[in-house]
């Protein structure tokens, strides 16, 4: 890592209306450097960044690239200076090809235009070398949410940039994929581009980056060397008070005695990704579904939830079979599902809090076809209050809310419900350290309300804190069932393994 100052920010102030955004922040990256940029939802992260890239004026301080001071007015400005950004919520164009959205605004020319044969090549080249195989000249939305998000990557660091902003880079990858991020960006590293990365995965910030910055509220809390930090000091620091409850696992014994079964899939198969899934879940238990991306875990939810009737084996919820032809079927037998991605498939971002919480239970609440307002009321207060979402009131849009506040509003709409089992999938995607916390302790609630719940998350530690029981799966099917004390991330780790190993030999035989 070079001792050259690459970017400094000095005395950053932002103010919005009623919010001090960024209270006089110093913040600097040198070339060859992967800096971390740690915090909670709030915290100032992404202003910074916004000020950085031109999306916001700053109110005061200055902004130094290379030593020279810079004023961006705009992304535009600030990418051809070479500030890259990669945004967790990919921002390509779906009806453009691979290559296309790879070299968007710098594509190769010849004398008739553009020259599609060298444009094509190279960014076939560009993503083998990042261990993508895909079609460059398909349309990007045939691509899946993952490889999309490694052509983002792709377009950011083939773009000639000095520094690159990665915000969430790893929330669509499994961890092959973020092995191959890793790898690239250790060149990038070693070619002398700074990095800035922006990670609610702990472990992936002592394992790739040098230096973190740590903002509070607005405010600069510290700057430190990675190796000179413990993860609890790390976590610390960020919520500003003791991690220890934050990082120790929280679920205790499942007693199955006398515990109905409310979910029971057998042999479970369809086209697409499942070959013969089996998993269970009793009241009150919470049971991990592990597995890689494309492993067939969310496959499995969107069955279970009558997302996708077209497959084979058999289904009980509560003792009786059933094959739903839609999620209103599965609701109204005592499913819940809290999907992948909340922006898409959860949250109806231009309606309030109130609305998005009530919106499954809005027949239950209203007579001949009128809504009973006051019943309503009362039920948002309460889980506003019972999960502590930080909202200025039921109306706010809920587009507005932190990530973590649309994930406990989503818990929410489902707790209204009453129901028997919810599946839960990655619900602290994207969510910070302390909003993750909260949210895990509302699952061990939940299932002490002896509610079940079936918990998909890629995140392996969040398994072992949280689960009485993990089912793992690959490519479709079950190759490991952890229980208690045996679960841990060596176990489930080396049960993907050794079902890759069972299905090589099972395709050489």
């Amino acid at each position: 890592m070079s001792e050259r100052v690459l970017l400094e920010m000095r005395q950053i102030d932002k103010r919005f209306p009623g919010v001090h955004a960024l209270d006089h922040v110093d913040f600097k990256v040198r070339a060859g450097e992967i800096h971390a940029l740690m915090g909670e939802n709030g915290a100032g992260k992404s202003t910074l960044m916004k000020v950085l890239t031109g999306l916001y004026a700053k109110d005061s301080g200055e902004i130094l690239l290379d030593g020279k001071p810079v004023s961006f007015h705009s992304p535009l400005e600030s990418q051809r200076a070479g500030v890259s950004t990669i945004y967790q919520e990919i921002n390509l164009i779906p009806y453009l090809s691979v290559a296309e959205n790879i070299f968007l605004g710098r594509q190769p020319l010849n004398r008739t235009g553009i020259d599609w044969r060298a444009m094509e090549a190279r960014a076939g080249k560009i993503l083998a070398e990042m261990g993508v195989d895909v079609d460059v000249t398909q349309e990007l939305r045939r691509c899946g949410t993952a490889i999309q998000q490694m052509i983002a990557i792709a377009r950011a660091i083939f773009s000639d940039a000095r520094l690159v902003v990665m915000d969430e880079p790893t929330s669509s990858l499994d961890e092959k994929e973020t092995a191959v991020l890793f790898q690239q960006m250790r060149r990038l590293k070693e070619q002398g581009l700074a990095i800035i990365f922006i990670s609610h995965r702990l472990d992936e910030i002592f394992e790739i980056c040098d230096t973190v910055t740590i903002l509070k509220d607005g405010k600069l809390v510290e700057e430190r060397p990675v190796e000179r930090l413990t993860k609890l000091e790390l976590v610390s620091k960020m919520i500003g008070r003791d991690a220890s409850d934050v990082l120790r696992r929280k679920n205790g014994g499942y007693d199955a005695a006398g515990k109905r079964t409310v979910l029971e899939a057998r042999n479970v198969a369809n086209e697409v990704k499942l070959r013969g899934i089996n998993v269970t879940v009793r009241a009150g238990e919470v049971v991990g579904l592990a597995g890689l991306l494309g492993s067939g875990r969310t496959e499995f939810a969107r069955v279970a939830f009558g997302q996708d009737g077209d497959y084979t084996g058999e289904l009980e919820i509560n003792g009786q079979p059933v094959r739903f032809k839609s999620p209103r079927g599965a609701i109204d037998r005592g499913l819940a599902y809290c999907a992948e991605d909340r922006k898409v498939e959860g949250i109806f971002p231009h309606m309030s809090v109130r609305e998005n919480m009530t919106i499954a239970i809005l027949p239950k609440i209203s007579r001949f076809g009128i809504l009973n307002a006051k019943k309503q009321d009362e039920i948002v207060e309460r889980y506003i209050r019972s999960l502590n979402i930080k909202t200025p009131g039921a109306g706010q849009q809920i587009h507005n809310l932190s990530g973590g506040n649309q994930q406990k509003v989503l818990l929410a709409r489902w707790l209204c419900m009453e129901p028997d089992l919810i599946i839960l999938d990655e619900p602290t995607r994207g969510i910070d350290v302390g909003a993750k916390s909260e949210i895990e302790s509302l699952i061990q609630e939940i299932a002490g309300r002896g509610i079940g719940v079936l918990l998909i998350s890629s995140e392996l530690e969040e398994l072992v804190r949280n689960c009485h029981r993990v089912v793992v799966i690959r490519d479709g099917r079950n190759v490991g069932d952890l229980e208690g004390g045996s679960i841990s991330e060596e176990n489930i780790m080396e049960r993907i393994a050794q079902g890759a190993a069972k299905e090589e030999g099972h395709e050489n035989g």
